[in-house]
């Protein structure tokens, strides 16, 4: 297995791997620095939609995927919610506060928000006013409202946009998956 990520995230994916065959590559989803085709399966979750060309993510991920092997995808959905509307508006300043002291906020803030959205009629308005992911394990309710938040880059697709990028690249026999936008091919043995 190989990880790539432009940040440390690759030394935290070694540890959470274990004793598993593991190399982790800090380089730029963009760049990648490895040969055209050389891998058998390339998946990409929740990354590709934080760079500043999410098309040429897609590409670069497509591309170094062996003929015959597996590409899957996720970006985020250009049709999440009202939610991604409110939170687009907070990460004009939130983006711009220092890693450290955005996730120090979302620490401290996010079990709190949470009890808040669980009162009767205020909850409501705080759910529109203050979202927060509602993941069910309070570590990922942080770490997840911290990726809404802090992104430089948060572009948001839909399947057609996605599967066209991916047939572009000979990818084919698409199939969407159950989490919107996700979805997974293989790359044609043409191609």
């Amino acid at each position: 297995m190989v990880g790539l990520d432009l940040t440390s995230a690759v030394d935290v994916a070694a540890e959470n791997l274990g004793d598993r065959a593991f190399a982790g590559v800090q380089a730029d989803a963009l760049n990648p620095p490895f040969k055209r085709a050389a891998f058998d399966v390339v998946f990409s979750i929740g990354v590709l939609h934080h760079t500043p060309d999410c098309r040429l993510g897609v590409k670069r991920a497509a591309g170094l995927v062996k003929p015959g092997g597996i590409v899957a995808i996720w970006v985020y959905w250009r049709r999440m919610s009202r939610t991604t509307a409110i939170t687009d508006l907070y990460r004009v300043i939130t983006k711009r506060l220092s890693t450290r002291a955005l996730y120090s906020l979302c620490v401290t803030w996010v079990p709190r928000i949470e009890r808040a959205h669980r009162l009767p009629v205020l909850g409501r308005l705080l759910r529109l006013a203050l979202p927060i992911s509602i993941h069910a394990n309070p570590d990922w309710r942080v770490l997840d409202t911290f990726d809404w938040y802090s992104p430089r880059y948060q572009s948001k697709h839909h399947y057609r946009e996605i599967e066209a990028w991916l047939t572009h690249e000979g990818i084919e026999r698409l199939e969407r998956l159950s989490f919107p936008v996700a979805v997974r091919g293989v790359r044609s043995m043409g191609h």
